[in-house]
């Protein structure tokens, strides 16, 4: 089986975010890149699934610039065989995004294809769908364990009080989110053998972008706090407050 995982290299998400001096994009120094934490749930959910048939394939694949080939490392640490790097400016269209991923799968014969439920940094969701319409593949989203039986691939998808069950035939997208794939930390032996891995770089061009980012800025200052006095005699200005000025009751 051949598995081909879909990741990107945002922000540490726990990084302190400063906007760029345009106004358009982020301040990029000092701040730490890894691999979208969904993806790797992805990535983890690609790993089990080689492991549990015994053979197969993992491929990381990516859109960015040349600095994203650590990411690519990173998931060749896990245990992916091989990686792509597509070289071009990924932007904040997800539809251009999307075309230029699925030209790179169109001709890949991949039997599954996987994306993180949505990047950390963007929060969009919708590439993995995209490339599905584009493939004219099923799409299953927002997956929490899957398994892939007699040429189907079979999802549990998290509702409220309990789960939903989606089989779609193969070859087939899916997204995945936090559930049981938990993703594991390289080894030493995996962070060796991930130097030697192949990593291929291919030159790609996104185009058609209709959605731009016109200016970044931070959110508003939240205003001070108020002492509306102590104890149970200032219940009744409280809620007087909170109905007439926060107008919450």
């Amino acid at each position: 089986m051949k598995i081909i995982v879909c990741v990107k290299r945002v922000p540490e998400t726990e990084a302190r975010i400063r906007i760029a001096d345009d106004r358009k994009g982020i301040d990029p120094a000092g701040l730490k890149y890894i691999v979208s934490p969904y993806d790797e749930y992805a990535l983890e959910a690609a790993l089990r699934l080689k492991e549990a048939a015994g053979t197969g394939e993992v491929t990381a694949l990516t859109l960015g610039d040349a600095a994203a080939a650590e990411q690519l490392r990173s998931a060749l640490a896990m245990g992916a065989d091989r990686a792509v790097l597509l070289k071009g400016a990924a932007g904040v269209d997800g539809l251009a995004t999307a075309r230029t991923l699925a030209a790179e799968l169109k001709d890949a014969g991949a039997d599954l294809i996987l994306f993180g439920m949505k990047a950390v940094d963007d929060d969009q969701q919708q590439v993995g769908p995209m490339v599905a319409e584009l493939l004219g593949l099923p799409c299953i989203t927002v997956a929490a364990e899957l398994e892939v039986k007699d040429g189907q691939v079979i999802c549990h998808r998290e509702i409220e009080g309990g789960y939903e069950v989606v089989e779609a035939p193969l070859p087939a997208v899916v997204t995945v989110t936090k559930g049981k794939h938990e993703p594991r930390y390289p080894s030493l032996k995996g962070i060796m053998a991930a130097k030697k891995k192949p990593l291929e770089e291919k030159e790609a061009q996104v185009g058609g972008e209709r959605v731009r980012v016109i200016e970044l800025s931070y959110p508003p200052e939240r205003p001070p706090g108020r002492i509306v006095g102590e104890g149970p005699e200032a219940v009744p200005e409280l809620v007087r407050l909170l109905r007439e000025e926060a107008k919450v009751l």
